[in-house]
């Protein structure tokens, strides 16, 4: 699996690959300059329960420390990643 990032200049998503075929997005949307606003993560019903979300959060993380950014995790399923998750203090809004 590869997490791959299409980057737009208002909006952007994080998706999980396989085989070149899509199997998880999870969508932002931009709020300023260094501020991103998770709104939506959706896993294929075959790959769900196997840590695609959670990889597809990983990156999002990675890509915010990367260039000092903050993430508002609006997504339930990301904000409940990041209540459980400390470590994502860092960057969460």
């Amino acid at each position: 699996m590869e997490i791959i990032q299409k980057k737009g200049t208002t909006e952007g998503a994080f998706l999980a690959t396989e085989s070149d075929r899509i199997i998880g997005e999870m969508t932002y949307i931009w709020s300023g300059s260094n501020h991103f606003i998770i709104n939506h993560t959706e896993v294929i019903n075959q790959y769900q329960g196997q840590g695609v979300g959670r990889k597809m959060v990983e990156k999002a993380v990675e890509f915010a420390r990367e260039n000092n950014c903050t993430i508002s995790p609006l997504c339930p399923f990301v904000r409940e990643i990041f209540d459980k998750n400390p470590a994502y203090n860092d960057v969460k809004k």
